[in-house]
C-alpha cells in the first residue's frame, strides 16, 4: 500500500507548475493577445504549448524530419527564430537547433520536473518554444530542443 501511495504522490507531483514559472500570458511583451484571440488563432495543440508550457509527444512533429532551406518561425506571432542550417538530428524526437536567430528567443529558468533547465520562448509572443542544454554540437554546444507545434516553417525562396 505504501508504494502505490507513494507512486500516486509522485504523479501528483509532476502536474504541479513550479512558483518560479511565470507564464507566457503574464510578461509584458511586443506582440500580445487576449486568451480568446490566441485561442481562435491557434490550434489546441499549439495553445497547450505555446500559452500554458505543455509539451508535445516526441516524434510526432513532421518538423522534425524538415531539412529543407527555410526558416523556422515562432507559430504564435510569425517571428523568425531559427534558421534551417541550425538545425541537426538530435534523435530526442523534437526539432533540434545549436543556434537561435540573435536576439529572436528568451530564456528563463524552469524548475518544473524536479530538475532545473533552461526554458525558451518567443522574445516577440513570450510563446513557450521548448528548453536549451549544454549537449550540443559545435560551435555552440548547445541543443535547442523545440516544441514542433510551436514552429511554422517557411521554405526559402528557389
Amino acid at each position: 500500500m505504501q508504494r502505490r501511495s507513494l507512486i500516486t504522490t509522485a504523479f501528483a507531483l509532476l502536474a504541479l507548475r513550479p512558483a518560479t514559472a511565470v507564464a507566457a500570458t503574464e510578461a509584458s511583451f511586443p506582440f500580445t493577445l487576449t486568451e480568446a484571440e490566441w485561442r481562435a488563432r491557434l490550434s489546441p495543440e499549439a495553445y497547450a504549448v505555446l500559452r500554458e508550457e505543455d509539451t508535445e509527444r516526441a516524434f510526432t512533429s513532421p518538423l522534425n524530419d524538415e531539412k529543407r532551406a527555410g526558416m523556422f518561425h515562432c507559430a504564435g506571432c510569425d517571428q523568425a527564430v531559427f534558421a534551417a542550417e541550425h538545425k541537426f538530428d538530435s534523435g530526442t524526437g523534437w526539432p533540434s537547433f545549436w543556434q537561435e536567430v540573435p536576439g529572436a528567443v528568451g530564456f528563463r529558468e524552469d524548475r518544473s520536473f524536479f530538475m532545473t533547465r533552461t526554458e525558451e520562448h518567443c522574445s516577440n509572443c513570450g510563446g513557450h518554444l521548448g528548453h536549451v542544454f549544454d549537449d550540443g554540437p559545435e560551435p555552440t554546444g548547445k541543443r535547442h530542443c523545440i516544441n514542433g507545434v510551436a514552429l511554422r516553417f517557411q521554405p526559402a525562396a528557389a
